[in-house]
C-alpha cells in the first residue's frame, strides 16, 4: 500500500498525539507527555457486576470522559482469579492535578452521567471500592500516546 493511500485511510484524531508532541518541539517546549498527569483507577465490583460496569463504560461513561477532559488512555481486565471477575483497571490522562481535579467534578455533577449511574444501579449499586493513583512518566520510560 502506497503511503497515501496508508494515511489517507487513517482516522485524523489518531496523528493529533503526534501533531502536539511535533508542535511543542518546534517551539522548543518541554515533552508534553514527560508533563502530562497519570491516574491509574481501579474498581472492584460487588460480586457478578463487572459485566454491568463494562457494559456502562463502553456505552456511555468513556465518551463522557471525553466530554469533561478525562482522556481515557487503556482498559484492562484481569486474567487471574479472584480479581477477573471483578476488577477493571485503567489509565486516564490529564493536563495537571488541577485540571484532574475541576474536570472530575464536572463529570461527577453532569446530569447525563448522574442519569447513567442511576439507571445502571436500579438493581444495586455496582462499585464497592475505587483506588485511584496519580503518576508522572518516569526520564527512562518509553512511550508515546
Amino acid at each position: 500500500m502506497k503511503r497515501r493511500t496508508l494515511l489517507k485511510t487513517l482516522p485524523a484524531a489518531s496523528l493529533l498525539p503526534a501533531t502536539a508532541w511535533a508542535t511543542a518541539h518546534s517551539k522548543g517546549l518541554a515533552d508534553p507527555i514527560a508533563e502530562t498527569i497519570f491516574e491509574l483507577r481501579v474498581y472492584h465490583c460487588y460480586e457478578g457486576k463487572l459485566p454491568d460496569l463494562l457494559k456502562r463504560f463502553r456505552e456511555h461513561t468513556t465518551k463522557l470522559f471525553e466530554k469533561h477532559g478525562l482522556k481515557n488512555i487503556a482498559y484492562w481486565t484481569p486474567t487471574d482469579d479472584p480479581a477477573k471477575s471483578n476488577t477493571l483497571i485503567y489509565i486516564l490522562a490529564h493536563p495537571s492535578r488541577e485540571a484532574a481535579a475541576t474536570n472530575w467534578k464536572a463529570f461527577h455533577a453532569d446530569p447525563e452521567w448522574i442519569s447513567v449511574r442511576d439507571k445502571s444501579e436500579a438493581n444495586g449499586k455496582i462499585v464497592e471500592k475505587v483506588d485511584s493513583t496519580y503518576m508522572v512518566k518516569t526520564d527512562f520510560s518509553n512511550f508515546v500516546l
